[in-house]
């Protein structure tokens, strides 16, 4: 589907249904393909790390969101429809199938409505520190006192420069990037220490700015399904295997999840001992070991 060229950084161009270019990348060799989905919303792909970790097992192909990163689209539209129709058109643009999805925090809701609308063109789904089913509102609290816990000091001047991100055209590329690396920092165990702040320093190497009115649009659209009925039913009916993966210490709190996995009729649940929100940074191996135990099942 669509048109095939060399992208930006050596990837190609996927061109979606309504003709915006969207950044795409194959990595790895392994017999398993693997559709990623990076988090955010508004975000762009930072999953070499998990390609790597998997490629004797997978073959990954990684892609930036519409209006995100490598990708055009700017302008939008920023729905989750838009978003599942980008992410079919990456599927059919290499010619996939029936891929194994893995999405990775807000990826990991995206990966999950792509199943529930197309579950005959995914053979399993790989659900990486997701937030789960149920309102935001009942982790998003604890998920920002432990935001706060974990920067301690540094914690005012991630509301500052928040603050000013709200009050519009305030705050420039280098503050941006600044706010988007003292929050990462709070993603790895032990928290905003040297390490962390060193890997959320990678993560925004090199940086491509937030798209907020994506990041908007879309929490905004999944808000208003969360906790639905229907939600819960159609993940109750989804036939398609489910591995869900969490890191024990993400700040982000693992009973968000809870409602999901009891939900789904086909699910394994791996929880990391010792990881965040990022469980292949602390626990590669473990992660690499449940991961790819779940493709070689799904392959066989």
């Amino acid at each position: 589907m669509g048109g095939e060229g060399t992208g930006r950084t050596g990837g190609r161009v996927v061109a979606a249904g309504d003709g915006a270019r969207l950044w795409a990348a194959r990595q790895g060799d392994g017999a398993v393909p693997v559709v990623f989905c990076h988090g955010g919303p508004g975000l762009w792909d930072t999953l070499g790390d998990v390609a790597e970790l998997l490629a004797g097992a997978a073959t990954a192909y990684r892609w930036d969101q519409r209006g995100c990163g490598r990708s055009e689209g700017r302008d939008g539209p920023f729905t989750m429809a838009r978003a599942i129709a980008d992410l079919d058109a990456v599927r059919a643009h290499f010619g996939l199938a029936r891929p194994v999805l893995l999405g990775h925090s807000w990826g990991a809701s995206l990966a999950l409505r792509y199943a529930l609308a197309h579950p005959e063109r995914v053979s399993g789904l790989v659900y990486v520190s997701g937030t789960g089913i149920d309102p935001q509102e009942t982790w998003r609290p604890a998920f920002l006192g432990n935001l706060d816990a974990a920067l301690g000091t540094r914690g005012p001047r991630l509301r500052e420069l928040w603050a000013r991100a709200a009050r519009g055209g305030g705050r420039g590329t280098a503050e941006e990037r600044e706010a988007c690396v003292l929050q990462w920092s709070a993603d790895f165990v032990p928290p905003a220490g040297p390490r962390a702040v060193a890997e959320a320093e990678r993560m925004a190497t090199p940086f491509f700015g937030v798209n907020a009115e994506a990041n908007t649009a879309l929490v905004a659209e999944e808000g208003k399904e969360l906790g639905s009925a229907g939600l819960r039913g159609g993940c109750a009916e989804l036939e398609v295997p489910v591995l869900v993966v969490d890191g024990e210490a993400d700040i982000r709190p693992r009973t968000a999840v809870d409602s999901l996995v009891a939900a789904l009729p086909r699910v394994e649940r791996v929880v990391l001992a010792g990881a965040g929100h990022l469980p292949w940074s602390e626990a590669p191996e473990e992660f690499g070991e449940a991961v790819t135990g779940f493709l070689e099942g799904v392959s066989a």
